[in-house]
């Protein structure tokens, strides 16, 4: 039934009566972005080719545009190549092309790269990036000066397990940012990799994650002096049961601290409630956000927070495995979530697909989060495994239909839409300036996609840009919530949520057809409440804490 219904898809394409006609195109080459994911494959099926690399935008000049960090992979025993893949820092030229200044900048890593997310954590108003490898992390500190210096040793952040998602957070309010690190299962080269697949006809395919003894996470607590902590233990993090992906942070019970949600492949989602006093409590099963809806683990990827009916509370969103249905959990604002993955019709469109990174974006502008979903299979022998699918899959667009339901319509979305790749990690960002939040995905084994979005910004729209004086420059955290006329959102700004990568700082509010913003209330992570009043659409504001 569900090949059926993919197939029907793609012959008969829904005609486009999202955002006044928004089309993708794909702007990657045009826009100076020459750069090729590598993962080293060599047919030994190493469980790290599976999961790819995720990309960063981030303003790291200061200059007020979007810059693009892009993370590779690396050789792996049997892979010959000439020359080492690296991970890339393309500068925004503000003209919608990027320049690499990757040797400039000084933040080529060559190891097996993951994931990453950005922060200022030592309060010098420069963002500063860290990157997940299997093997050693790397954090680069921004000198403000368009170079950046690997400081990762001293800082105490190393992690020499196999990590993926990664994302900053100050977790204890005192002014200095946290990291979480996730890690993923213990596989080394030096041993032996174990043969999966049909072996009576010789036919060998990736292992699945329980094949694999899971790793606990970390969190690092940030000493105000530019060197962090392992507080894992003592902050009642430590869990060894998890095969961690995708991690996000978000207040979820309005409380006014963070806490953190953990999308785990095979094994139960975490969820860690901030109890305010630096430590946390794993509440995951009890408040509904471990399981599906029918009881069952999941190979869980990617993760983000968002408010999708806009009622004030941050819901959830989890992307699964093929066969597994991407859940949605809906904040019910009594401290528990209800699955509503069917109520709000997705649950049969993306059965077949293997999902990956996944946000709530206003594509079009009109005051309410769609769902953007990265999609690509593990497996490039499905045919010779026996079975369904394909390795290359279209990524996904999900329509808020303003009713709890959404409309899958990447189909009307333009050539960008109807690419199929081998898609793992994206990110956000208006980066060409024009009122509308583009997507960058990455693919494994091949370029990523710089989506241009056209027509989005036929909408009204407010950009808001925090500078924190109370806590970390960056302002990670904050919670805003604006009022134009009847259409009321919130926002916070994140770190590393999604999968993998790291979306733009600056937040974006979508205003349909209101021409003013009413009320802007800040929530700063100090705790101090900033009011704006009266502020004109289509503009980026500016607002320090006072």
């Amino acid at each position: 039934m569900y090949k059926f219904l993919l197939i029907t898809l793609i012959l008969l394409p829904l005609p486009n009566t999202f955002g006044n006609g928004v089309q993708f195109v794909d702007v990657t080459y045009e826009a100076g972005i020459h750069w090729t994911h590598v993962d080293g494959r060599s047919g030994h099926k190493f469980p790290m080719e599976i999961l790819g690399s995720g990309a960063v935008f981030f303003d790291y000049d200061s200059d007020d545009d979007p810059d693009l960090y892009l993370i590779n992979g690396a050789p792996l025993p049997g892979y010959n190549m000439t020359e080492i893949p690296i991970n890339c820092l393309y500068q925004n030229n503000g003209d919608g092309t990027f320049t690499d200044v990757t040797q400039i900048a000084g933040v080529g890593d060559d190891g097996y790269g993951h994931g990453g997310a950005v922060a200022d954590y030592n309060n010098d108003g420069n963002l500063d990036l860290y990157i997940t490898n299997f093997g050693k992390n790397r954090l680069y500190r921004n000198n403000g000066n368009g170079t950046f210096t690997d400081v990762t040793e001293e800082a105490g952040v190393t992690e020499p397990r196999w990590s993926t998602g990664c994302s900053f957070a100050d977790y204890d309010k005192d002014g200095n940012i946290d990291l979480y690190v996730v890690n993923y299962i213990v596989f080394s080269l030096d041993e032996e990799n174990p043969w999966c697949g049909l072996k009576e006809k010789g036919i060998r395919a990736y292992c699945k994650p329980d094949n694999f003894v899971a790793q606990s996470d970390v969190l690092y607590r940030n000493n105000g002096d530019g060197t962090f902590t392992d507080v894992t233990k003592a902050t009642g993090i430590f869990n060894p049961n998890g095969k961690g992906l995708g991690v996000a942070w978000g207040d979820y019970n309005n409380d006014g601290y963070t806490d953190i949600y953990v999308a785990n492949d095979s094994t139960e989602n975490l969820f860690y409630r901030n109890l305010g006093n630096g430590e946390f409590t794993e509440i995951g099963f009890m408040i509904g956000v471990a399981l599906s809806e029918n009881g069952v683990v999941e190979n869980g990827m990617g993760t983000a927070f968002g408010d999708w009916d806009n009622d004030g509370w941050i819901d959830l969103t989890v992307t699964n495995y093929t066969e597994q249905t991407n859940t949605f959990y809906h904040n019910d604002g009594d401290g528990f979530f209800t699955d509503l993955t069917s109520t709000t019709k997705t649950a049969k469109i993306t059965y077949p697909y293997v999902g990956w990174a996944t946000a709530f974006v206003d594509i079009d502008n009109d005051g309410y989060g769609d769902v953007f979903v990265a999609n690509g299979h593990l497996h490039d022998n499905l045919k010779e495994l026996g079975q369904e699918g394909t390795y290359e899959q279209r990524n996904m667009l999900f329509q808020n239909m303003q009713d709890g339901t959404f409309t899958e319509i990447s189909q009307s979305l333009g050539p960008g839409m109807l690419l199929e790749d081998v898609s793992r990690g994206a990110t956000f960002a208006d980066y060409d300036l024009d009122g509308d939040i583009d997507i960058l995905v990455t693919n494994s084994n091949t370029p990523p996609r710089l989506l241009r979005n056209d027509g989005g910004n036929r909408n009204n729209w407010l950009q808001i840009k925090l500078k924190a004086t109370n806590t970390s420059s960056d302002a990670i955290g904050t919670r805003v919530k604006i009022t134009a006329g009847d259409l009321s959102q919130i926002r916070e700004i994140q770190s590393g949520d999604g999968y993998l990568s790291q979306r733009e700082l600056k937040m974006h509010f979508g205003l349909g057809n209101h021409k003013n913003v009413d009320k802007i209330e800040v929530r700063w992570v100090s705790g101090s409440i900033q009011i704006v009043e009266n502020t004109p659409a289509n503009q980026v504001l500016y607002i320090k804490e006072k």
